[in-house]
């Protein structure tokens, strides 16, 4: 394995077999409230690799371009190397979380359209949320790279929202995160997991994801283990 390049509270990024590509370690930590809560579960990592594979190959056969080379074991794929672009894009299709936090919108409602936010990757700042006008003042991408990724969220909102709903899960809101390779291409990055996407039941509404874990209404390992059975017809 590479030198240690970065690591964040879920995940490793290690230097890669050459300068174009990295190696991600999915590590078992949890964390919420912007690191504030954190413990860690035995095998969360295996669960949330082996998740996120199986919806990157379905994108990548519905025509997105990601990040992903190929799934090493457990743990670990290999990637191309993308410049992250400092946006957190989040899609909300029914109200909950901070969006009825900030706004006093009752949770569950299923909105009309689909909402677009963007917000600023910063710890120190609270992960603000940020418009296009703001992004392009600081920098951190251009108009015409923040349309591609606006457009490209949604098309991965359609797709997700099918996806899961065949295993009778629906797709309440998710965050993504794109990268930029050394030549210009953008790709989608990270990670698409119970850690990154709001799962309800179609028929309770019960929770499959890190709601569980954020308010302590369930086991984390069993929920995300219901979750891949589901996407393998277990």
């Amino acid at each position: 394995m590479g030198k240690l390049l970065y690591e964040g509270k879920a995940k490793q990024v290690l230097e890669g077999d050459n300068e174009n590509e990295y190696i991600i370690h999915y590590k078992d930590d949890a964390t919420a409230g912007n690191g504030v809560k954190h413990d860690q579960f035995e095998g969360k990592g295996v669960l949330n690799n082996t998740i996120s594979c199986i919806i990157f190959d379905m994108l990548e056969e519905a025509g997105i371009k990601t990040h992903m080379i190929e799934k090493l074991n457990d743990r670990d794929i290999r990637v191309r190397k993308v410049e992250i672009f400092p946006l957190e894009v989040i899609i909300r299709n029914i109200t909950t979380g901070s969006f009825c936090k900030r706004l006093g919108a009752p949770e569950g409602i299923v909105l009309d359209e689909p909402i677009f936010e963007m917000s600023y990757k910063n710890d120190e700042y609270g992960d603000p949320l940020i418009n296009d006008d703001h992004a392009v003042a600081l920098k951190l991408a251009t108009r015409e790279e923040l349309a591609y990724i606006k457009t490209t969220t949604l098309k991965i909102n359609e797709l997700l929202k099918a996806f899961f709903l065949k295993f009778n899960l629906k797709l309440v809101d998710f965050k993504v995160e794109f990268g930029k390779t050394a030549d210009g291409e953008i790709l989608l990055a990270d990670e698409i997991s119970p850690d990154s996407c709001r799962l309800w039941d179609v028929d309770t509404n019960q929770k499959y994801d890190k709601d569980v874990f954020r308010q302590d209404i369930g086991d984390l390992i069993e929920t995300y283990k219901e979750v891949l059975a589901r996407m393998q017809g277990k």
